[in-house]
């Protein structure tokens, strides 16, 4: 499918002079790849050993304060007396202190007494603790301030034993819960070990469908063959009463971003089944046989849930054709066999199917690929305008549009977009109207996203006059051989504005897509392509570097057309493609041509032919319409942009209307 065509004049930074550093994107961070440090079984002893140390320190924590509360004493050297002793000391003064909490009284004498406490020991202290009753409360304490007795009262509440507890303990609860956390974040990797083996599928129930098949659009072939799976999976017993068999696996093929993974997604949403969603990647690990042992966990849960779907997503990460390299991996060989058995060794009577997704199906082993394992391959293809119109609007639902929105436009203007690059269009286009605090989304919009996703941001860049000229002639030598060319997509914009690593662009957007390519559509390419160098030969007498990316496309046309698609009379019919070296990057790397020498010098002489014969077109065209590449240089350093309407205006005022192919004067 073609894209949107795009002349800029290159700011070119691989020009003479040195060049910046580079930094290497694969440095080392200091973490090696190995599997887990040794030591489980010390960790173990060790943490056994700690656990009895706390138990033996809180069980001499408990018996120390239940004896010192047992003691009733709040000094550690006072003697339990009975009242009738105390009685006897405050009448002869011998009373310094008495502290009352509750029933407890306890305090100092003046002078220590030897006296018999109530286990019948005979002790001599200076501290005493004995029990009130009530009714001798208030009459001894009047006895005890006539005597000069300092009194002092504490709550009952001080005694309060969950109190105590949490005052005595909290320290302990605080070390075991930090000494807990310590000893599972260290034994997290030990602990990983066990569950090496174990598949990492993430499972989505069937009672929790997220995505269906009016989520998917552009890609109604794709969504039709799935349709069929899906009733494979509702219904087995309608297609096995007839000896049919549910197919083993279906590979969804295509570019990056056409939505294999959503059509995935919604075969589960819609069939309601089990679904087990993996990456390729998630299989290989760096302890042997650990693929394989994942493939067959995963495959027995999906066994035991049937029907269910198993999804492996980028599948050409552990499915890549054996022997092809010289730098083998037998642990995703090892998967990559343990899989092939799996899909073939279950029972065909269980309802599993196993969805893949890759986009370079090329490299997959021819053991993958063949009936009884991926049994139906479905290309996921980019969409035409009809598909990205669909997709436009589903993406489209949950943003206000302004009245002026025509979506059928952009989606005649992205040919060559997938489905996340018109997703993206459209988050840019909201995105862009939310900093300007509209209430809707506008065409202009849109239409400034699409620049910025094809063109690149605008860049402030302070060019010199000249410059500005150069860059001014530049686009306009595009766009004047773009509208004098026969069978060339409409000219749509150009402008000297900086984008990107573009200095100016020339915007060309095709009326259709196109999927066949005509050796005259392909020649005008190469006429407006090198339109931009002509202009600053015609205008200035010399050339510069900014015809960079002209010049690249510009090669790679003519020498497909050479090579490929046999548009040379003196190559004839033939085509020179080149092979992949499946030893490429080692010293076993041969040439990847498949033609000699002498044939190589005469392809190169017709590229040549074919590329001089375009630029002498392009030179004689803005040679005849000087004047018009003038007037368009011209506006394009007034406004800096112009569109097609004000380029058909220059056109007819320069005469050059009638020099140009019929379908742009009618």
């Amino acid at each position: 499918m073609d894209s949107q065509a795009i002349y800029m004049y290159q700011n070119n930074s691989n020009g003479p002079g040195p060049r910046a550093p580079q930094r290497s994107g694969n440095g080392d961070n200091g973490n090696g790849n190995g599997g887990p440090e040794g030591g489980g079984n010390g960790t173990t002893l060790l943490f056994r050993a700690v656990l009895i140390i706390v138990v033996l320190l809180a069980v001499w924590s408990l018996f120390q304060f239940f004896t010192n509360n047992n003691s009733s004493s709040n000094a550690p050297n006072a003697m339990d007396i009975p009242y009738s002793t105390f009685y006897q000391e405050l009448q002869k003064g011998n009373v310094a202190s008495a502290t009352f909490q509750g029933q407890d009284v306890t305090g100092k004498f003046k002078d220590a007494v030897k006296a018999t406490d109530v286990n019948g020991n005979s002790k001599t202290s200076n501290q005493y603790h004995f029990t009130l009753s009530t009714k001798e409360n208030q009459s001894l304490i009047d006895l005890m301030i006539q005597k000069g007795v300092v009194v002092q009262a504490k709550p009952e509440g001080d005694n309060n034993l969950l109190l105590n507890i949490l005052i005595n303990f909290l320290p302990w609860l605080l070390f075991i819960g930090i000494f807990f956390l310590i000893f599972r974040r260290a034994s997290q990797s030990q602990q990983n070990i066990f569950s090496f083996s174990k598949s990492k599928a993430r499972l989505v129930l069937e009672d929790r469908p997220t995505t269906t098949f009016s989520d998917v659009a552009g890609v109604d072939e794709a969504k039709n063959d799935l349709v069929e799976v899906v009733e494979f999976l509702k219904t087995p017993q309608k297609f096995q009463r007839l000896g049919g068999k549910i197919p083993r696996g279906v590979l969804l093929v295509g570019p990056p971003g056409t939505g294999k993974t959503l059509l995935a997604r919604a075969v589960a949403g819609e069939a309601s089944v089990p679904f087990f969603s993996m990456s390729g990647s998630e299989f290989v690990e760096v302890l042997v046989g650990v693929g394989a042992s994942r493939v067959r966990d995963l495959f027995e849960q999906a066994k035991k849930a049937a029907p269910s779907i198993i999804f492996i997503d980028e599948i050409d990460a552990v499915g890549r054709q054996r022997g092809s390299s010289i730098n083998s991996n037998d642990e995703r060989e090892q998967t990559l066999n343990q899989l092939l058995v799996e899909m073939d060794g279950f029972d065909a009577r269980q309802a599993v199917v196993v969805l893949g997704a890759t986009n370079r199906p090329d490299g997959l082993d021819k053991a993958l690929l063949r009936p009884g394992r991926f049994d139906r391959r479905v290309t996921v293809d980019r969409p035409d305008w009809n598909g990205r119109l669909a997709i436009l609007k589903i993406h489209s639902r949950d943003v206000p549009l302004a009245s002026d929105v025509d979506l059928i436009t952009i989606a005649r203007a992205t040919p060559g977009m997938v489905g996340a690059d018109l997703a993206n269009l459209v988050n840019e286009a909201a995105l862009l109207a939310a900093r300007r605090n509209l209430e809707a989304v506008t065409q202009q919009c849109f239409d400034e996203a699409l620049d910025k996703i094809l063109l690149g941001a605008e860049r402030p860049l302070i060019l010199s006059e000249h410059d500005l000229n150069v860059v001014a002639y530049h686009e306009g030598g595009h766009a004047l051989t773009g509208l004098l060319t026969e069978g060339v997509d409409p000219v749509t914009k150009v402008t000297i504005v900086p984008r990107g690593q573009a200095l100016g662009v020339t915007q060309y957007t095709p009326l259709d897509d196109r999927y066949n390519y005509a050796q005259d559509y392909l020649e005008a390419q190469l006429v407006t392509a090198l339109g931009g160098r002509a202009a600053e030969q015609v205008a200035f007498g010399r050339i510069t570097t900014g015809a960079e990316n002209d010049l690249q496309r510009v090669t790679q046309i003519a020498n497909q057309m050479v090579t490929r698609w046999g548009m040379s009379e003196r190559i004839g019919t033939i085509s020179f493609g080149e092979s992949d070296d499946p030893f490429a990057g080692t010293a076993l790397a041969g040439s990847k041509r498949e033609y000699s020498d002498r044939t190589a010098a005469v392809i190169d002489e017709e590229v040549k032919r074919i590329v001089d014969n375009a630029y002498m077109r392009s030179v004689s065209l803005l040679t005849e319409h000087r004047e018009t590449l003038d007037r368009i240089a011209k506006a394009l350093r007034l406004h800096e942009t112009i569109d097609a309407r004000q380029m058909r205006e220059i056109m007819v005022e320069t005469g050059a209307i009638n020099a140009a192919p019929a379908s742009y004067r009618g």
